[in-house]
Order: C-alpha cells, then sequence, then structure tokens
C-alpha cells in the first residue's frame, strides 16, 4: 500500500459512507488512512491532517470520476 496516494481528504467520519460503497460498488482498490482514529474520537481528525483517502495509481481517473459525480450531479453531495 506504499504505492498508494492521497485523492482527497474528509473532515468527518459520515462525509465518507456513501463514498465507501460507491468505490466497492466499482470494484476499486482504496483505504481511508485515519479513519479508525476518526470514529474513535472525532476530534482528532483535524490534529491528523482528516481523513485521507487513498488509491491506487492506476484508479485516479475512476475514483475522481466519483468524486466529481458525489459533489456535482446528484443529492448524495460530499460537504
Amino acid at each position: 500500500m506504499e504505492a498508494f496516494i492521497t485523492i482527497a481528504i474528509f473532515d468527518y467520519i459520515h462525509e465518507i459512507e456513501i463514498l465507501k460503497h460507491r468505490l466497492d460498488q466499482e470494484g476499486l482498490q482504496y483505504y481511508f488512512q485515519n479513519e479508525l482514529m476518526s470514529s474513535i474520537v472525532p476530534m482528532y481528525s483535524t490534529a491528523l491532517g482528516g481523513i485521507k483517502l487513498k488509491i491506487h495509481p492506476n484508479d485516479f481517473a475512476s475514483v475522481k470520476a466519483i468524486l466529481q459525480e458525489m459533489r456535482y450531479d446528484n443529492n448524495l453531495k460530499i460537504v
């Protein structure tokens, strides 16, 4: 997982739930750095630099399209 890159950073754990389902649906490789700590102690998210979406570089275009879709094209927006 050392080759994985950060494509997005989120402040709150609830922001990533729908995104996780979309990424799983597409069969993409990913993980959220700091997810566990942020779910246990939400105020640590800022201190840790946020919840970082890490993806395989080969999936960059697909994940970027999903993030754009969720941000602009429907009612399930990442705020």
